[in-house]
């Protein structure tokens, strides 16, 4: 698989990332389809894997570690990423709303739970998970500065940051965010309208794309959707993708992989499958090369207009 340089750091990632939120719905998954999913990942040149704290309820983080555990050479082989930020109800008491929460001592302390899980000493890039509306970005650099300089974090980025989010926290920070996590699909367009991708660009900031293909309706189907995703009218964006998947001779997901992969902000589409199979088969859009032709006419399939 090809390789991109995350951001302005020094980090280099494969093409395609792989997303570890389901690879531990439950404990016995994570040690046996969980492990599978992980090691079929490395076999196929993916080096960047995508974690947060709260995945499976910090399952997967924990199945992870027990590979590394397991297997430490292959470390070596990985960029881990994992963010912190999202705060269940009920936590640290049972009046506590759900919420975000980027205070000093969160982030921190986070980070420690999440070094342990995943059984390391340092992760390559720590990211925060959803805007927190108390954000304060002096208080989060304070918090960053010091897992720098523990050396508990390589590098940083943010996640569903919109374009002026993340401007005030750069503003803040002395050294580059290097990614912003967002959804984007086909079937998800927002962040080519509302300057996400344009920052990306400007500012050397890699886009990872999560839910790529639209919770699977871009791909062989559903399996498990967020709320929002229940409404995503996909029935013509299929249609064209088949079209095309069948002059290319490959499925339908791996070609709307490669419809992001070609935009020139370099998106990192995050491949969420626990199956092995279509685990491998996803990298094939590493090597898919569209036309602009055939990128607008998915597009097109994916506004449901013609263009303006």
């Amino acid at each position: 698989m090809k390789t991109i340089t995350l951001g302005k750091s020094s980090l280099p990632s494969s093409r395609l990332a792989y997303g570890c939120w389901r690879i531990a719905e439950t404990e016995d998954a994570g040690r046996t389809t969980g492990r599978a999913a992980i090691l079929a990942a490395i076999e196929a040149g993916y080096t960047l894997f995508d974690h947060a704290d709260i995945y499976g309820k910090s399952r997967a983080e924990a199945a992870f570690g027990a590979v590394l555990r397991e297997t430490p050479a292959l470390r070596q082989q990985m960029l881990i990423a994992t963010k912190c930020g999202i705060r269940f109800a009920g936590e640290p008491t049972p009046d506590a709303p759900f919420r975000y929460d980027f205070s000093a001592e969160h982030i921190i302390r986070a980070c420690e739970g999440s070094l342990r899980r995943l059984a390391v000493e340092t992760i390559d890039l720590y990211q925060l998970h959803r805007p927190d509306w108390l954000m304060d970005p002096h208080e989060v650099v304070a918090a960053f500065e010091q897992l720098r300089r523990q050396g508990k974090v390589r590098e940083f980025g943010v996640s569903n940051f919109q374009p002026s989010q993340v401007a005030l926290l750069q503003k803040a920070c002395p050294f580059p965010l290097v990614v912003n996590q967002v959804e984007v699909s086909l079937a998800h367009l927002d962040c080519f309208q509302d300057g996400t991708l344009d920052q990306c660009q400007a500012e050397q900031i890699t886009p990872l794309a999560w839910s790529p293909l639209a919770g699977g309706k871009l791909a062989e189907g559903a399996r498990r959707l967020l709320p929002w995703q229940e409404n995503y009218r996909v029935d013509a964006i299929v249609t064209e993708l088949d079209a095309q998947a069948q002059s290319f001779g490959v499925a339908r997901g791996t070609l709307a992989l490669a419809w992001l992969l070609k935009h020139p902000a370099g998106i990192v589409p995050i491949v969420g499958s626990t199956q092995p199979e279509k685990i491998r088969a996803a990298t094939q859009a590493d090597q898919l090369h569209l036309s602009r032709e055939q990128w607008y006419r998915l597009l097109e399939a994916a506004r449901g207009e013609r263009l303006p």
